[in-house]
Parts: C-alpha cells; sequence; structure tokens
C-alpha cells in the first residue's frame, strides 16, 4: 500500500480555531468537519506536529535570536514578541502541551481521527532535548560536555548550565540548535531512557515521525562529537547501531508501530535496515527542483523495496511552499504528478492543496493570511480522485523506457514515463508521462508486452478532462506510444 499522510502544525491550527472562538483552543476543539475532509480525500494518516510539551526557556531563545527576528518579520509584517511560542522541536517532556489541553486531549483526538479510518502520527526527537529538560539537572550525564575552550572557541555550539559546559544540539554541517541540548548516545544509560521515552511515545499513537534520524549512526555521532562523547563516570561506551534494538522494542510492545526517519546524505537505505518503515526522499524532491530528467529517472531504478518504503515530499515544514518553490504553475503540477504518482508515502503539507507560498517559522503560533489560488486548489482536487484508485494505492508499478519519437530528435531524454498494472505481468492500467524539460519534447514510450489482448486500447487522461485517444494495440507494441508533450507538461492516462 502506498498510504497518504497529511501533515499539520498543530499550534497554527489551534491559534486559528481559538481565533474563531474568542478563546484559546485545545485539541478537543479540532473540528468535526476539518478531520471528515482530511478522510474524504482518502488520507490514511494525520501528521499532529508539535503536540509535546515546550518550555520558557526555548521560548526565550527564539525570542533573542536576531536571525530569526528576521524570519519573523519576513513571514508576519505584523510580527508582535506574543507570537513566539518556541520550537516545538525543544521537547521539554512528551506530555501534551498545558496549553493544548493536556495528555487528557490526545486519546480523544486519536478516537476520533480512528472513527474516521484515519492513523494519528506523531514527532520523535531523538538526537537532543530542551535546554530546560529536568534531565540537565537529574541526570547530566544523558549529555555531551564541553570544556571551557569550547566556550571561546566555538559559543555557538555549547552553553554554561551551572558550573557545567554542555553541547548544544546539531548537526556536523551548522552551528547548534541554541534552545537545545545534545544528548549522548555513547552512555548506556541514555539509550535506555530514549528507549523508554519512545516507547511512552509509541503508547498514544499509531507512528511518529523522528527528527533527524541520521544524527544517531555510531559513524555520524563519532563525527560529530569525537572523545567529547566519551562517557565520564565510568560506563563503558556503547558505539553500536542505537535503531534497532530500538525499534525492537517498540514492536514487541506494539506491532504495526510505523517508524518514519527525518534522514539525508544518502542514509536512507541504511535507515531502512535498521527497521524504519519509511525514509524522507529529499533527494528526488532536489532532482525535480533543477528539472533534471536522467537523474529522476536513475533515482527511481533504485531497489523496489527502497521506493516502497521512500517518503515522498514536495512541501514540509522544513521545505519552502511548494507554490513558491515551483511558483510556474504547470512546474508546480509536473513536480506533483511525479512525486506523487511513484510508489511509496505520499507526504503533504497542510496549505498546499491552496496554493499558500509563505514558509511560517516553527517558532510562532501564528502564520499570514493568504489568498487560495483556485488553479491549485482544482490541480489537488484532480490529483487526490486519481490517488483514490485502488491500482495506484496496491498495484504495481514500474519505470519505462522513452525513445527518441525520430532518428535525430534528442527531446525523449526529458521525459520520465511509468505505469502501474494490476500486479506482475498484468496489462498496465495507468500510464504517467512528464516531460520535465524547458521545451516542446517528444518521445515514443515503450510498451511492448504491457497492452491488454485487444484490437485497440482507450486512453483518458484522468488530470485533463476530455483529453482521450484509441490506439492500435500491435501497432503501439511494436513501435511504442507516441508523446508530444510542451515544457512541463504531463499526461495521467488510464488505459482501457
Amino acid at each position: 500500500m502506498n498510504p497518504l499522510l497529511y501533515q499539520v502544525n498543530t499550534r497554527v491550527l489551534l491559534f486559528e480555531i481559538g481565533e474563531g472562538l474568542g478563546r484559546a483552543a485545545t485539541l478537543d476543539d479540532v473540528p468535526d468537519r476539518f478531520l471528515d475532509d482530511i478522510a474524504a480525500r482518502g488520507f490514511d494518516w494525520v501528521w499532529m506536529l508539535g503536540v509535546w510539551q515546550t518550555g520558557e526557556a526555548g521560548r526565550a531563545v527564539s525570542l533573542a535570536q536576531p536571525g530569526w527576528q528576521v524570519e519573523y518579520h519576513r513571514a508576519l509584517p505584523d510580527f508582535v514578541p506574543e507570537d513566539v511560542t518556541g520550537s516545538p522541536f525543544a521537547v521539554v517532556d512528551y506530555t501534551v502541551h498545558r496549553d493544548f489541553g493536556g495528555d487528557e486531549s490526545l486519546p480523544r483526538l486519536r478516537a476520533r481521527l480512528s472513527q474516521r479510518g484515519l492513523r494519528l502520527l506523531l514527532d520523535f526527537v531523538p538526537n537532543h532535548t530542551a535546554i530546560d529538560h529536568p534531565w540537565l539537572v537529574d541526570a547530566p550525564h544523558r549529555y555531551v560536555g564541553g570544556a571551557e575552550a569550547d566556550l571561546v572557541s566555538a559559543p555557538q555550539n555549547y552553553l554554561r548550565m551551572g558550573d557545567r559546559v554542555v553541547a548544544h544540539g546539531r548537526d556536523p554541517y551548522f552551528d547548534g540548535w541554541p534552545d537545545t541540548a545534545q544528548l549522548n548516545y555513547r552512555h548506556p544509560d541514555l539509550r535506555a531512557a530514549m528507549t523508554a521515552e519512545l516507547l511512552r511515545v509509541a503508547a498514544r499513537c499509531d507512528g511518529v515521525r523522528c527528527d533527524m534520524a541520521m544524527l544517531l549512526e555510531p559513524g555520524v555521532f563519532a563525527a560529530t562529537w569525537g572523545d567529547r562523547s566519551l562517557p565520564t563516570d565510568g560506563s563503558a561506551p556503547a558505539d553500536g547501531d542505537f535503531w534497532p534494538e530500538a525499534i525492537a522494542h517498540v514492536r514487541a510492545e506494539h506491532p504495526g508501530f510505523v517508524m518514519m526517519a527525518e534522514v539525508y546524505w544518502d542514509l536512507e537505505w541504511q535507515l531502512q535496515q535498521h527497521g524504519f518503515d519509511y525514509t524522507y526522499d529529499k533527494r528526488l524532491y532536489d532532482r525535480l527542483r533543477s528539472w533534471d530528467a536522467a537523474a529522476v529517472r536513475g533515482h527511481l531504478r533504485a531497489d523496489p523495496d527502497f521506493q516502497r518504503r521512500s517518503a515522498r515530499f514536495l512541501e514540509n515544514h522544513d521545505e519552502p511552499r511548494a507554490a513558491d518553490t515551483f511558483a510556474d504553475l504547470a512546474g508546480h503540477e509536473a513536480a506533483a504528478v511525479l512525486t506523487f504518482l511513484v510508489p511509496g508515502l505520499r507526504f503533504f503539507h497542510e496549505g498546499q492543496f491552496v496554493g499558500r507560498r509563505v514558509k511560517a517559522p516553527l517558532h510562532l503560533r501564528r502564520r499570514p493570511a493568504e489568498p487560495t489560488d483556485p488553479d491549485v486548489v482544482a490541480f489537488y482536487d484532480r490529483l487526490l480522485a486519481v490517488l483514490g484508485d485502488r491500482i495506484l494505492r496496491t498495484g504495481q508499478w514500474q519505470l519505462l523506457d522513452a525513445a527518441p519519437a525520430w532518428a535525430g530528435n534528442p527531446t525523449h531524454d526529458s521525459y520520465v514515463v511509468m505505469g502501474w498494472s494490476e500486479g506482475q505481468g498484468a496489462p498496465l492500467r495507468w500510464l504517467v508521462a512528464v516531460n520535465l524539460g524547458d521545451g516542446q519534447a517528444q518521445c515514443r514510450a515503450a510498451l511492448g508486452g504491457l497492452l491488454p489482448e485487444a484490437d485497440a486500447v482507450h486512453l483518458s487522461d484522468a488530470m485533463h478532462p476530455g483529453t482521450a485517444y484509441a490506439r492500435d494495440v500491435a501497432d503501439t507494441e511494436a513501435h511504442g506510444l507516441f508523446l508530444d508533450l510542451p515544457p512541463r507538461g504531463y499526461n495521467v492516462f488510464e488505459v482501457s
């Protein structure tokens, strides 16, 4: 199955609901009609981003960072300091934020989702905690420490906590996140504690998205922290893989629990082998942004199991809005057709369907008002209707060859062509072709042995109502299906 995931910024959603109610809103105030609409669109999962308790220290850091202030004013021209709530990834405790209704509210929301056939995905932030997390007082050995010299040489990566120096959470390519403290995965006690935290979360939802999951890989962790991560209390360092053991513990208590990893740097397959059900597919996104058809085809030739376990997206809370990135509507549509009609988890972001263009900083409770783009709305309405087809959810996918339409015509290289069928060896039921080039392009899609046993085949474009063709089966199988598309043009043919 190729499930559909809908991501919601919980803080922004509740703030906007509260504006309508004239009071602060909690998870209990999420309208049934909002959930009904998600279910009616065919989604399987709802990711409620940022439900966990954060602290005042994180908010204070968010208020004080000059660079972040620039982002706030860019996104919200009428920004005021009260809009700052702090990062949802600076977690103080895995309890539901008191402003959102506390722990009692979450089971009620989960039950309402379940009634509609929707499963609940929540965050797990394994690499770091907030700087006011109780462990910093109660269990300081669970963190990566530093020296006085580190505060002088790299003050952006360390903070003073009383008489100690503690590292900020970070990845090796950027400065530390100043509202976080780095957990030490070479300490066995920390590993046991974080496994217990993951089990706490798993008891209250159906799956988790693990923030920056690759930072825990032993090679990455060692390259980032070196000897600073050696336990200082006499404990033997734990240098094996964390994720396989932790995931096994979760699955033992919660069979069927789903794990999704945010992961980059070509470590996706490695984390899939550790037991993650899905991993971010940033590579496909980046190759689409560069309109590199050959690179897209190469990426889609990866192992079928890797494809099935990839989370495909055009935007999320970390990336710019798709309507802004792919500012030309034709490009937006072409990128979306390719992204969401390949196998894997289809990952959509709230606001994507109406053409929002402003990437709202996660430290804020509010986003700007934006006009709805009716053309984007109409496109996603059609695309989600297509994605409801059973074959596109459970069928067999394959990448197809695109040959030159005639000798000396190189434009076939701009194409990505793929097909869906009922199963291995069955005739095509869907044929998808996208021209990623910036000019008119022609090709012949190789369909030998893939068409129904009939004299003629009917091709009806589900994304362009009224566009339909009849083709001779023998001729098409012998010479390929001729395609001629404008720049960023596409066909999504239902084959009968």
